[in-house]
């Protein structure tokens, strides 16, 4: 709860950032009208349907805001990075590619950060690539933002088929797909008013796919995908980012019986099903134990449970991204990933 001088700063941060709205649709000097005419001659106001919510941008931002990595990547590969006054919640060092853009962009937290330094940041849009992270728990709840003027946009690929009420990372009832990712970008880009690039992405990102699964056939090769946490591992269900990474490949994850979205599973039946290869994440954060693939591999390698499975004995490590991991551009990174994996142990048939 807020004391009465932070509720004072907080509402007029968010007046500021809804000034800002209404402001960026014209030059200086213009009045509501024109500002309102010029926005419309660009194709503004845009309305999106998003997660449940009817999301209305009356102007492209310029000040916007990205609470995951995920989200931030899609806005820097959009050429936006002129446009973000804050990035947050980072696992992984920045995609290939990017490092020059997103050099520039102030990032206020490496993990979630306070609304109030959000709102320091006076933003006119705020993104984000999970509904925990504009909810109850998280950032703020997404109506902080938007009672005030401040339009905000969740990743699709966490609100379509998924239940996220639970405590852990949610469920699925259905297979995720590429298609929510693409949808992500096709918004963003809207949003912005590039829509042209988020079209020439979504290509790009198709055709990586096609080359990385081209003549691959790697049916009856069993797959186990680790996130995080040694002592209760978080492990791949059916139906995220990891199954499309399976599904594209035609392989088998050794838990497809699990929609969870991330499982915790003990090692003793993580040793029964006795995958063919073991995909690890490699990520830089530090918020659970065995964060990194060092020291995920060296635990397997000693860990009584686990030493002796079958792709331990035979090193049949895959090292991903944790952004590969989670529904983003970068699980197209995944399915490459695994590809070559896959075909450097004879699996890929």
């Amino acid at each position: 709860m807020h004391s009465i001088a932070g509720t004072v700063r907080l509402t007029t941060l968010l007046t500021a950032g809804a000034v800002l709205l209404t402001a960026c649709g014209g030059g200086s000097g213009g009045t509501p009208d024109k500002d309102r005419a010029d926005g419309a001659a660009r194709g503004y106001p845009v309305t999106l349907k998003n997660c449940g919510r009817t999301v209305t941008v009356d102007a492209a931002p310029s000040r916007a805001v990205s609470l995951d990595q995920g989200s931030t990547e899609i806005l820097l590969s959009l050429g936006l990075a002129d446009r973000l006054a804050g990035t947050a919640t980072w696992t992984d060092p920045v995609m290939k590619g990017l490092e020059k853009a997103n050099a520039g962009v102030p990032r206020i937290a490496e993990n979630r950060p306070s609304s109030e330094k959000v709102l320091d940041q006076e933003p006119d849009f705020v993104s984000a690539s999970f509904e925990s992270t504009l909810g109850k728990g998280g950032v703020a709840p997404r109506e902080q933002f938007e009672e005030l003027g401040v339009p905000t946009y969740v990743a699709p690929a966490d609100c379509t088929a998924k239940d996220n009420s639970g405590s852990g990372d949610g469920s699925r009832t259905e297979p995720l797909t590429m298609d929510s990712v693409y949808d992500e970008v096709t918004d963003l880009a809207q949003v912005f008013g590039v829509p042209e690039r988020g079209e020439k992405l979504v290509a790009d990102l198709r055709g990586r796919i096609d080359k990385a699964t081209a003549d691959i056939d790697a049916s009856g090769t069993t797959l186990l995908y680790w996130f995080a946490n040694a002592e209760a591992p978080y492990l791949a269900g059916c139906c995220g980012a990891p199954g499309i990474i399976t599904g594209e490949l035609g392989a088998e994850n050794v838990f497809d019986d699990s929609h969870e979205e991330w499982p915790q599973i003990n090692w003793e039946t993580v040793a029964d099903r006795n995958p063919d290869v073991l995909v690890i994440g490699d990520l830089t954060r530090k918020s659970q134990t065995a964060e990194g693939a060092e020291k995920k591999i060296a635990f397997l390698e000693s860990n009584p449970a686990t030493k002796n499975m079958d792709a331990v004995r035979h090193k049949r490590y895959v090292l991903l991204s944790g952004q590969a991991m989670n529904p983003s551009i970068r699980t197209v990174e995944g399915v490459e990933r695994v590809a070559a994996g896959l075909r450097s142990f004879g699996l890929a048939g």
